[in-house]
């Protein structure tokens, strides 16, 4: 779908603004989509300028006559239970699901993508969440992120994140050894490549912040980059040339991935003999 990553969209906005961008390419009419879809052309009208919401069974009918996935169901989901920032809601529901290539760098934690439900609520539990209702609806929006692993054509993931990660006790020795059981699991999967980067190295290209860029089959290398209380998704060349040359210098100081799962392993049996 479109690249249209302007901050002043609503999710209802968004909704219309992607409505009306697959009906063009589509060469329909709003008449002609609404007799598809069961509405009426002036209920396309207002939804495609954000004057109206759409609920969720239009979203099912129109991931299923445009043949998205779940992409219009993702765009409903935000404006009637948004699960994050809308930056990151960019990202996650219209960026990752495309991606023919995902690459990220963590330097504090295990990727969102590879972590597991316990661990996700350890990190939530220690945020900025008010209550118990609000970290699980954080926590369900992540592992729905991770769907897109399983996919029948995934994206292929190149996953660096610092070698502290594997020592910093988040959750306690239990949700650890889980978390690392999972990690070497999965970074087994084909489409999944993890390097750890170590400790000690000199590179200081990824000490200001995490991020990650999409290759995209139809846009522009996109890029989310994330501070603390803050963060951006951006398709600027400029940007995005620039966050590659870093994740460039940081790869080159990682352990290869067969050497990064022997020391995931090792890591997890020492969390084990702690539980």
């Amino acid at each position: 779908m479109g690249n249209d990553l302007d901050p002043r969209l609503t999710p209802t906005q968004r909704f219309g603004r992607e409505l009306g961008r697959a009906r063009r390419e589509t060469g329909l009419s709003q008449t002609r989509l609404g007799t598809h879809l069961g509405v009426s052309s002036s209920y396309i009208g207002h939804i495609e300028i954000g004057n109206r919401k759409p609920n969720a069974q239009l979203a099912a009918d129109c991931d299923r006559f445009f043949k998205t996935d779940d992409f219009f169901t993702r765009l409903c989901r935000n404006i009637t239970a948004p699960s994050g920032p809308s930056w990151f809601l960019r990202w996650s529901d219209e960026i990752e699901p495309r991606a023919r290539v995902l690459r990220s760098w963590d330097p504090l934690l295990v990727p969102g993508l590879l972590q597991t439900e316990n661990y996700a609520r350890a990190v939530f539990r220690g945020g900025l969440a008010t209550s118990e209702q609000e970290i699980e609806k954080q926590v369900g929006a992540r592992m729905r992120r991770q769907l897109i692993l399983d996919m029948d054509s995934p994206p292929v993931l190149w996953a660096l994140f610092d070698e502290w990660v594997l020592r910093r006790p988040i959750g306690g020795p239990e949700v650890m050894y889980e978390q690392l059981d999972h990690l070497a699991a999965v970074a087994g999967r084909q489409n999944v490549k993890v390097q750890i980067v170590p400790h000690d190295t000199s590179c200081t290209a990824g000490l200001m912040s995490g991020f990650a860029l999409a290759e995209l089959p139809d846009a522009p290398t996109t890029v989310s980059v994330e501070s603390s209380g803050a963060g951006e998704v951006s398709a600027e060349h400029d940007l995005a040339a620039f966050i590659w040359d870093r994740y460039d210098r940081i790869r080159a100081e990682a352990h290869r991935p067969g050497q990064s799962l022997e020391m995931i392993e090792e890591a997890r049996d020492q969390w084990k003999q702690q539980t």
